[in-house]
């Protein structure tokens, strides 16, 4: 089978390079070696060119939001491709960058060796900005190559403003995709050409990344990492033990869906039989996909209903019970005890329990002096804490607290107008929060 042409983008598009030494998968978003449309597109052109694979799996630094807490959970995913890939035959080369900067140039390097680059397409964060740019600096052909989701980015040009009229376009048209799916190992019974290692002169000034310690990295040192392991092998266990568990919904796998550890392809599969959690993953997680893709202000106030920005502007001078400055929101110095538990968590563990994820961004929203000041608070502390932060998924989750995907709702109320309200004390009769503020209290 193979891939797609739905999923297929040519960037920069130039020969194909017949006398370059290897075929290059450049990846930077889906970080697995199964279940990979982008993968195995490399292979395809390796097997057809007849040349030694090589996947380099960069790790950079100096962008917005990175810290111990991402580059401990990516790294670990490294340390389990090299052992995947040691197996297969490609040349596996992981970079980590200790300083801003330190990368500039190697993409272009290791381009000037290749027959064609392949790499991954992500419609949201630095992703979309980093593939322009990488297409002015090469001169070889690069193609990017969607693996998100069930659904091709490119499958419709509609941008989705509801959930139902989602649904209704997937029930006709979901299916073609799902049967067209991602290969699970592209690499097995391949024999490609071995090459030992790239250009000395590459390796001498970008050396091959080994163990690191993230002390050592030029990211944010304040957001510590977490105890949730990453990788595809630690994805994989979860996964497992959610389809074999009595839960509906719940999994847990968010952050691996982000970092690319695990493919919404193989999560559909082995959980087919959950179906709260499938439609989250197909419905809400495609759903922000196609937001990401379509429009680039995705995560702006601008983007939101007209309906919600309306309402939420004549509510905008409401007299707020409590006002809170975005330092105490992260604190979590508020006089709400539930929502301080749920900010407190989202500190400590990078997640919040899903049902509280709500609640925690609609009181942002009352307790900030404008909407517009709460989307930035909301994002900011989401980016910064969240494992599963800076995903159109995540995104999703946000914007719905100001309107998007959802429709008005009565009784008009103060600062919210009729954009959906949440409380604590309603949320406290839906769940057992008592529990929760005490394991979070301090």
């Amino acid at each position: 089978m193979t891939v797609p042409s739905v999923r297929i983008t040519v960037v920069r598009d130039e020969p194909v390079r017949t006398n370059g030494k290897f075929v290059l998968y450049w990846m930077i978003a889906y970080r697995r070696p199964f279940w990979n449309f982008a993968l195995q597109r490399a292979v395809e052109w390796a097997r057809e060119l007849r040349k030694p694979l090589v996947v380099f799996e960069p790790l950079d630094c100096g962008y917005e939001w990175m810290s111990d807490r991402t580059h401990q959970f990516v790294m670990q995913g490294m340390a389990e491709n090299a052992r995947a890939f040691a197996r297969k035959s490609v040349l596996y080369y992981p970079y980590i960058a200790k300083k801003r900067g330190a990368s500039k140039g190697l993409l272009a390097a290791l381009a000037a060796d290749a027959s064609v680059i392949v790499t991954d397409r992500f419609p949201a964060y630095i992703y979309p900005a980093l593939v322009q740019a990488a297409a002015r600096q090469v001169s070889v052909r690069l193609e990017v190559v969607d693996s998100c989701g069930l659904l091709p980015l490119d499958a419709t040009d509609k941008v989705f403003q509801r959930a139902f009229s989602f649904r209704a376009f997937l029930k006709k048209h979901l299916g073609e995709h799902v049967n067209a799916s991602p290969l699970e190992d592209p690499l097995r019974k391949v024999r490609l050409p071995r090459l030992r290692n790239v250009d000395v002169r590459v390796t001498r000034r970008w050396p091959a990344a080994t163990v690191a310690d993230v002390s050592s990295l030029d990211i944010d040192h304040s957001v510590r990492a977490v105890s949730t392991h990453g990788g595809w092998k630690a994805a994989g266990r979860l996964l497992d033990t959610f389809v074999h568990s009595d839960r509906s919904r719940g999994s847990g796998l968010s952050p691996y869906l982000h970092f690319g550890h695990i493919s919404s392809h193989e999560v559909f599969r082995a959980a087919a039989s959950k179906p709260d959690f499938i439609d989250e993953l197909v419905t809400w997680r495609e759903l922000g996909f196609n937001m990401c893709a379509k429009r680039n202000d995705y995560d702006t106030y601008e983007s939101l209903p007209e309906w919600a920005k309306r309402t939420l502007a004549k509510h905008a001078g409401d007299r707020r019970p409590w006002v809170y400055t975005a330092k105490k929101f992260e604190q979590a110095k508020t006089r709400d005890p539930l929502w301080n538990a749920a900010q407190r968590q989202l500190v400590v563990e990078g997640r919040i329990e899903p049902y509280l994820r709500m609640l925690w961004g609609k009181k942002i929203l009352e307790w900030s002096p404008t909407p517009q000041r709460a989307l930035a608070i909301m994002i900011d502390l989401n980016n910064k804490y969240a494992l599963d932060g800076r995903d159109p998924n995540s995104y999703n989750g946000i914007m719905w607290v100001f309107g998007r995907y959802d429709r008005p709702w009565g009784p008009e109320r103060p600062i919210f107008g009729t954009v959906r309200y949440m409380s604590s004390e309603n949320t406290a009769r839906k769940m057992p929060v008592k529990e929760y503020i005490a394991k979070y209290a301090g």
